[in-house]
C-alpha cells in the first residue's frame, strides 16, 4: 500500500475510533471478551444470585423464634453465599480493570503510537511531489519538516488528510441532524 493511503487510512481509523468512542469500543470488547473466554465465570455468578435469592426468600418466611435451628442455617447460608458472591464480584472487577488497562494500551498504539511511528519513520520522505511554482515561496511549508523541497511531508498529509475527514464529519453530522430554524422576526411595516 502507498505511503499516501497508509497514512490516510490510519488517520480514518483514529477519527473513527474518536467518533465511536472508547469507552463504547471498550464496552463491546469486554462483552464480547467475557462472553468468549470468562463464560464460566458470569454463569457461576448468575447461579450464586440466584441461590443467595432464593435462600433470602426463604429465610424471611422463616421465624427466628420459633424456627431458630433452620434460621440460623438459612442465615449462614446467606452470609456464605454474600461473601463467594462479593469475593466473584471482585475477581470479574479486577479481570475487568486489566482487560480496560490492555485495550487502552492497544487502541493507543494502533492510532496515535502507530501514527507517530509512521511520521518519524517517513520523516525525509515525500507523500507525493506538487507541480513546481504551485504554491510560490509557501511550498516549503508543505514539506516541513525534513521533506524534499517541492513535496508534501507525512505531517503536513496527516494534517490535512485529519482535517477533511473532521470537515466530511461535521458536513454528514449538519445532514443527518438539521440545526433548528431560526425565527426571524417580523417587522411590521405598513405601506401607506
Amino acid at each position: 500500500m502507498s505511503l499516501i493511503f497508509t497514512v490516510f487510512a490510519l488517520v480514518f481509523l483514529t477519527e473513527l475510533i474518536s467518533w465511536i468512542g472508547k469507552t463504547v469500543l471498550l464496552e463491546f470488547a469486554w462483552d464480547l471478551y467475557s462472553r468468549l473466554f470468562m463464560n464460566t465465570s458470569y454463569a457461576r455468578q448468575r447461579q450464586l444470585k440466584a441461590e443467595l435469592l432464593t435462600a433470602k426468600k426463604e429465610l424471611l418466611h422463616t421465624s427466628a423464634q420459633d424456627q431458630f435451628a433452620k434460621w440460623a442455617k438459612l442465615r449462614r447460608s446467606v452470609d456464605k453465599g454474600l461473601a463467594e458472591l462479593e469475593k466473584l464480584n471482585g475477581e470479574l472487577a479486577s479481570s475487568k480493570t486489566a482487560f480496560s488497562l490492555k485495550f487502552n494500551t492497544l487502541v493507543w498504539v494502533l492510532t496515535t503510537g502507530l501514527s507517530f511511528f509512521v511520521g518519524w519513520w517517513y520523516r525525509k520522505a515525500a507523500v507525493f511531489y506538487l507541480p513546481p511554482g504551485w504554491l510560490g515561496p509557501l511550498a516549503w511549508w508543505m514539506a516541513f519538516p525534513f521533506a524534499p523541497k517541492g513535496s508534501v511531508s507525512v505531517g503536513v498529509w496527516q494534517m490535512a488528510c485529519r482535517r477533511v475527514i473532521k470537515v466530511g464529519e461535521r458536513t454528514v453530522k449538519n445532514i443527518l441532524v438539521p440545526s433548528e430554524p431560526i425565527a426571524v422576526p417580523e417587522t411590521n411595516s405598513k405601506s401607506s
